[in-house]
């Protein structure tokens, strides 16, 4: 079973989240914000993809964190910022079963389905 992880209200995962439908691909929206993250899955999600690919760096949670907090971003505080407020998580986050996928283009998807 395809999951999708993100948020309702994202541009982004509404355009996924219409692919998937158009497409007849049958998944499971995990919502961060109803549902939380579990540590877990965020580390797995970490050591497959990295950190800097999970960041979203361009939305609004980034633009709130202090400025120093931004400067001085690592890996241990980059997690612990996604795990206290998965919002700031890029999305959409697709696990296909063997593989995730961060983002959304439709080419990406045509090629997993």
């Amino acid at each position: 079973m395809v999951t999708i992880y993100g948020i309702r209200n994202c541009d982004t995962m509404k355009k996924a989240l219409r692919w998937l439908d158009e497409h007849g691909v049958e998944y499971r929206f995990h919502d961060f914000r109803k549902d939380g993250l579990d540590s877990r899955l965020l580390k797995a999600w970490e050591q497959e993809l990295g950190w800097e690919t999970l960041l979203n760096r361009r939305g609004m949670l980034w633009r709130k964190l202090p400025q120093a907090t931004r400067e001085h971003i690592d890996r241990a505080s980059a997690l612990q910022c996604m795990q206290d407020n998965p919002g700031i998580i890029k999305r959409p986050v697709l696990d296909v079963g063997g593989r995730r996928v961060v983002g959304f283009t439709a080419e990406e998807y045509a090629a997993l389905f």
